[in-house]
């Protein structure tokens, strides 16, 4: 039994991690930057999720967009990951829709406009190949919009929300 509930977590981390990754792909096309930085990463960026959702030391996954010349943020978007997973009935959905209501709403991006993934993780977390320390951008002046849960499997999740500019 207890093998089943392994395998099952390890496909719930899987599905996870994908559906955080294509999330962040929609949320750059779909807010006008170049998805070829993201798509070159995908690897990197799925062994660290795959990683870290499995040992339960993943806290969430950022999306910065800023810009390029001064650092300075011009969007945010975080997935915080919850660990509420059971072995029950195995539902699974991703709430795609929300999320891109969400994108329209926060806007396009600057054309020159660039991004960066961080990702945060317990302290003692083990090291994953490509990852290291970072920092994030000061949110200053910046409201957070919450969207709720947006990824679920067997509990295993991620509640998303975007910060933009305080009107």
């Amino acid at each position: 039994m207890t093998r089943v509930a392994v395998n099952t977590y390890t496909h719930s981390a899987t599905y996870v991690a994908d559906n955080i990754l294509k999330s962040f792909k929609d949320i750059v096309r779909l807010s006008g930057l170049d998805p070829g930085k993201f798509a070159a990463d995908w690897e990197t960026n799925m062994r660290a999720l795959k990683t870290w959702l499995g040992t339960g030391d993943l806290q969430s996954v950022v999306l910065e967009v800023f810009n390029p010349r001064t650092g300075a943020l011009i969007v945010r978007w975080d997935i915080n990951v919850v660990y509420d997973w059971s072995s029950g009935d195995g539902s699974f959905w991703t709430d795609t829709d929300q999320l891109k209501y969400h994108i329209r709403k926060a806007c396009l991006a600057p054309s020159d406009a660039s991004y960066d993934i961080l990702l945060h993780t317990k302290p003692g977390r083990p090291d994953v190949s490509g990852w290291g320390k970072g920092a994030y951008r000061s949110t200053d002046g910046f409201v957070r919009h919450s969207l709720g849960t947006t990824i679920e499997h067997s509990g295993l999740g991620g509640n998303a929300a975007y910060w933009r500019r305080a009107s």
